[in-house]
């Protein structure tokens, strides 16, 4: 499936972009293959850069405040200075890799409720900077995380939204300036001692951090609280174990203890954070995080990203039935 959009950059009679995605989905560890086709204007034009990043929605919270923006998370140049003469046409070829702590978007052929995700092109014309509007991207699970999601779903959780929240997980080596949520309503079973889970993925090429947050219910005579729980598990393990069976432990042990230590998001040190937690189970845990890879954050600004956003971009989570 290819994807494409136009741009008349620089106002009418300027270059125009067209980026084609060989393949909008992908996976992280992967690659985007594409290429950048452009078409020059009614005269000649200084092409200083032409840049491709992935663009996602992170919400951000304050010590009283919480909002959502677009984030450009990983860019990456496809092709330096040169002139473009008029009516020329050029075709660039990319391969962009995707990085292994790439939040999912879809899971079964179906978009996560409140996860975005784009390829955003720029061009820069004579030091003005043109940012096209998003092609749709589709980030899908790893085999783990597949697994993992599976044993969810097979012991009755269901899945209730997804979100990227900026900042940190304390002990975890983490590469990108923000973590996914993907939170669940207790299934039966759990009901009496849990309301909801929110499971986090930190992903290298090693394997995986499984963060657990269980909202407990308070009981008689206690509050409800928050525990906390993080495992680690190598992607060699997928089909080695029963996944279910070891959610089921995971679950068990996260809500027996009291998750007392705290992360910390970018300085704001609100009270939502997740524990340093201790290893995983059955000979799953002691792995090394992954090799770095060039992020560049910042929060993007523009009507243009987020009329796309708003406009392109839903769905629900299929057979985890998606709710509200």
């Amino acid at each position: 499936m290819v994807f494409k959009k136009m741009l008349s950059a620089f106002g009418v009679g300027g270059p125009s972009v067209d980026t084609v995605l060989t393949n909008p989905n992908t996976r992280p560890g992967l690659t985007l293959d594409g290429q950048v086709n452009l078409v020059g204007g009614d005269s000649p034009a200084a092409i200083e850069q032409v840049v491709i990043g992935l663009v996602t929605r992170v919400e951000v919270e304050g010590h009283d405040t919480e909002y959502a923006g677009t984030m450009e998370f990983h860019r990456m140049a496809v092709s330096g200075a040169f002139q473009l003469a008029p009516k020329q046409e050029l075709s660039i070829p990319f391969q962009l890799p995707v990085p292994w702590e790439t939040p999912i978007t879809d899971v079964y052929g179906q978009r996560l409720h409140g996860m975005t995700m784009g390829l955003r092109t720029e061009l820069s014309v004579a030091r003005a900077v043109d940012k096209t509007d998003l092609d749709h991207v589709a980030v899908h699970p790893l085999p783990v995380h597949e697994r993992i999601l599976e044993a969810f779903q097979r012991l009755g959780f269901r899945f209730k939204h997804a979100d990227l929240e900026r900042g940190h997980i304390r002990g975890v080596q983490q590469t990108l300036p923000f973590y996914q949520e993907i939170e669940f309503f207790a299934s039966p079973q759990y009901a009496g001692t849990i309301n909801e889970v929110e499971l986090t993925f930190v992903t290298s090429q090693r394997g995986v951090d499984v963060i657990l947050e269980c909202d407990k219910r308070g009981g008689f005579l206690s509050a409800g609280h928050d525990a906390f729980g993080r495992y680690q598990v190598s992607h060699a393990d997928v089909d080695r174990v029963d996944w279910a069976q070891v959610v089921d432990g995971w679950l068990r042990e996260t809500t027996s203890r009291y998750g007392s230590l705290r992360s910390q998001y970018g300085g704001h040190g609100h009270g939502h954070g997740h524990g340093r937690g201790h290893g995983g189970m059955g000979g799953m845990g002691g792995m090394v995080a992954g090799a770095a890879l060039g992020v560049a954050g910042g929060m993007v600004a523009g009507e243009l990203i987020e009329d796309a956003f708003e406009g392109d971009f839903g769905g629900d989570f299929g057979d985890f039935g998606g709710d509200e």
